[in-house]
């Protein structure tokens, strides 16, 4: 039994403590744990959106062709996971005080889609039988990893729409916080039913997706940091790096946010 939950959580975990220990002023525990629910929520959600799509045709369980193999991917997983994760999202932060800063969005979107991908993890295992271990493997360094970067992308945009005080700014955010995430996911699942006849494959897009992560994920921090600088800019305020993370600033639409900057690999705050 620990075994098992140790393969089911673990991977989920980690990547999870490498958001939130990135985070200057980490978020409330409990709000976080709330996300993971919330995430766990969002499988149940899902399948009620994926059963009716099934129903009416537009993907099989198995497909046996490429172009069925990208319907699978996008209409029996991307589009309704994606959907469930983002409404979860909207109601974990809606009416929460501490999504007060850019990266927030990073970290609960990173909480809710690992919280999905924890208790898909479980589900899997569990059904998984003496292929146990080949299934705790291939989840830890595919699935997981695949659930984290679309959380990236979702949360990242999330805050871009939350934050940002341009309308046509917020309403391509509002879309891309969505489309964004499916597309990735269903080019990356239809990549996967492609690659399961072909073990080579398999382990190239293992490590392809691995570095797709990090590197989407560092990617998005500094773009919240660029931007965070241009608002503080448009705003009319101006402050060395680290008295204007310490001192929130109100912007127009009556929210708070504070700007930080990290430099190099030991993301530490910097003054310039």
């Amino acid at each position: 039994m620990f075994l098992f939950l140790l393969a089911a959580v673990l991977p989920a975990f980690i990547l999870f403590w490498y958001v939130y220990s990135r985070d200057i002023t980490p978020e409330p525990k409990n709000v976080v744990l709330k996300g993971f629910l919330y995430g766990v929520f969002a499988t149940f959600l899902s399948t009620l959106i994926s059963g009716p799509l099934m129903g009416l045709g537009f993907f099989d369980n198995e497909p046996t062709t490429v172009w069925g193999a990208v319907k699978t991917a996008f209409f029996g997983a991307a589009i309704p996971e994606e959907l469930a994760k983002l409404l979860m999202l909207w109601l974990l932060l809606r009416r929460c005080g501490d999504f007060d800063e850019r990266y927030d969005g990073i970290v609960y979107a990173s909480a809710v889609g690992l919280g999905f991908a924890t208790f898909e993890n479980i589900l899997y295992l569990a059904s998984s039988g003496f292929g146990f271990f080949q299934v705790a493997i291939s989840r830890a360094f595919l699935a997981v990893p695949g659930h984290f970067a679309f959380a990236v992308i979702m949360g990242y945009y999330y805050s871009k729409q939350h934050f940002s005080w341009k309308a046509e700014e917020k309403k391509s955010a509002c879309i891309k916080m969505w489309l964004y995430p499916v597309l990735l996911h269903g080019i990356y699942d239809a990549i996967c039913f492609a690659s399961g006849l072909s073990e080579t494959w398999s382990v190239i897009l293992t490590f392809v997706l691995l570095f797709f992560c990090f590197r989407l994920f560092r990617f998005t921090r500094n773009r919240i940091i660029a931007e965070a600088a241009d608002n503080a800019s448009d705003s009319g305020f101006y402050a060395s790096h680290r008295d204007f993370y310490s001192t929130p600033h109100p912007n127009n639409y009556g929210n708070d946010f504070r700007y930080y900057y990290f430099e190099g690999d030991d993301d530490t705050p910097e003054e310039q």
